[in-house]
């Protein structure tokens, strides 16, 4: 079928020639094409979610459920973008604490928190889906740290790229500014389309795309378009909880996320886009059904622990009731929230540890913080920001080590945090990395230095992270770091 999804308008800056591409409004022209495959993928979605939404309900308590998961959203979905903060992090900063990573890290992922319930709060307010909306949501995405500078809750006025150090030599080049505007609203048409007219898991799909490619704000476009997907199934009430988030299935297929996205833009191919999606809401919605009811579980275990403390079993089960919403906690916040003496908290901390629910992170006398183990590995799955690991794909530079990893795994030498540090530099497309050198190696020495440009192995960085065609190329320049780790 021959279709296409927008059409490029001939641009200059500074000199320069460029292409931008603007979008068809939808739906697409065609319509799509239902495979009986297709048809098929989009029943058990449906399903899937209806099984999620019908859980949320029959939960004790969902706003436990939901506290945790919207935080385990942010950290993903920053986590795309670049950010290294991690489900403990958040927590100390939310606690007043001092998180292990850099403060705008953290700030990343707390606006984005507060933008998601923002949105939320104005939908249950009967507030439309709208580009007014979307720009409040936006306004409050950016309002501290990182892209504070950059225009929040404005549409941009200047021409943007992704990839590439400037739109001459970018990977792709979204509308320009003019033309914005006008895209934006009728994709704002598109969101108001009935849902007997174009069902909502599609109508997600689809407005996902064209959100990414319109790319209508200067940063925060990545975040706002994956938000954008809960919002629309809240609004059209597919969900009746904000329990459903694609950020961890976009981050672990990124490679075939950006491939699908350039297909639609290359050669209108929807119905790629559209099986791609619906895998990941299917995935997606089992997955977190499956969490939530190993949550319930662990909750149901631990209560009967403390069960047999007897005397003691009251103030230890409040405490545990108070951890479940606030997994990584001080001493002194829990006795101030639950009217406890300091002592009273301590000991029935005291007496979750020796049941290993609780464990103590700091070990000193005062400032004590403790975690709720088995529930923070429960949400921390998938959350990692990356140990560095060679040997493996599960790392912040997964789209590079996907297609290295099993070379690397040959080797079987992973790097610990404490040994590298790195640097990307998204103006030149250039990523550098220092490590330290042991092993039988001087110590003392300069950290090794390797430098790689992705440009060179037809890769490009964006918003959302980093996209490499060809890289098999550049394990040569991987190779010297390998070896000296493992002279002897």
């Amino acid at each position: 079928m021959h279709r296409t999804s927008g059409h490029y308008e001939k641009n200059t800056t500074a000199g320069e020639s460029f292409k931008a591409f603007i979008p068809t409004p939808l739906p697409p022209n065609p319509p799509l094409e239902w495979t009986p495959r297709l048809q098929g993928l989009m029943e058990k979605a449906n399903q899937a979610v209806g099984r999620l939404d019908g859980l949320a309900h029959s939960l004790p308590d969902v706003s436990i459920f939901l506290y945790s998961y919207i935080r385990k959203e942010a950290l993903l979905s920053s986590q795309i973008e670049g950010t290294q903060s991690s489900f403990s992090d958040l927590l100390l900063f939310e606690n007043k604490e001092k998180p292990g990573v850099p403060l705008d890290d953290v700030q990343e992922v707390s606006n984005y928190i507060a933008a998601m319930n923002h949105g939320l709060k104005r939908l249950k307010e009967d507030f439309p889906l709208s580009l007014r909306l979307l720009k409040e949501i936006h306004s409050v995405l950016l309002s501290k740290g990182r892209g504070s500078a950059k225009m929040p809750g404005e549409f941009r006025r200047s021409q943007n790229w992704i990839g590439g150090s400037r739109p001459g030599n970018a990977s792709f080049v979204p509308p320009p500014p003019n033309s914005v505007l006008t895209c934006m609203g009728d994709l704002e048409k598109f969101l108001y389309t009935p849902s007997d007219e174009v069902p909502v898991l599609v109508k997600a799909a689809l407005s996902h795309v064209q959100f990414e490619t319109i790319h209508p704000f200067l940063d925060g476009n990545g975040r706002l378009g994956r938000l954008l997907i809960t919002l629309l199934l809240c609004k059209e009430s597919v969900l009746t909880e904000p329990i459903l988030y694609l950020s961890l299935y976009f981050k672990t297929h990124r490679n075939e996320y950006y491939e699908r996205l350039s297909a639609v833009r290359s050669n209108g191919d929807w119905e790629g886009w559209l099986e791609y999606f619906l895998n990941g809401v299917l995935e997606t919605a089992d997955s977190a059904s499956k969490s939530a009811k190993k949550i319930q579980l662990l909750f149901e275990k631990d209560q009967r622990k403390i069960a047999t403390l007897g005397r003691a079993s009251e103030s230890a089960l409040r405490v545990h009731q108070f951890m479940r919403k606030k997994p990584l906690v001080s001493v002194s916040t829990i006795s101030k929230s639950l009217k406890l003496s300091v002592p009273t908290t301590a000991a029935s901390l005291e007496h979750l540890k020796k049941l290993r629910i609780v464990a103590e992170l700091t070990g000193g006398r005062r400032n004590r913080l403790f975690t709720y183990s088995a529930f923070m590995e429960i949400l921390n799955e998938g959350t990692e920001p990356s140990a560095l690991d060679l040997g493996g794909i599960k790392t912040k530079l997964e789209p590079v080590f996907y297609h290295l990893g099993k070379r690397f795994a040959a080797l079987n030498y992973p790097i610990s945090k404490a040994d590298y540090r790195w640097h990307i530099d998204p103006s030149r497309d250039i990523l550098k990395l220092w490590v330290k050198q042991k092993d039988g190696l001087d110590t003392s020495k300069k950290p090794i230095e390797i430098e790689y440009n992705f440009l060179m192995d037809g890769g490009f960085l964006t918003e959302d992270g980093i996209y490499l065609r060809g890289i098999e190329t550049a394990f040569d320049q991987w190779l010297p770091l390998i070896k000296a780790f493992k002279r002897k």
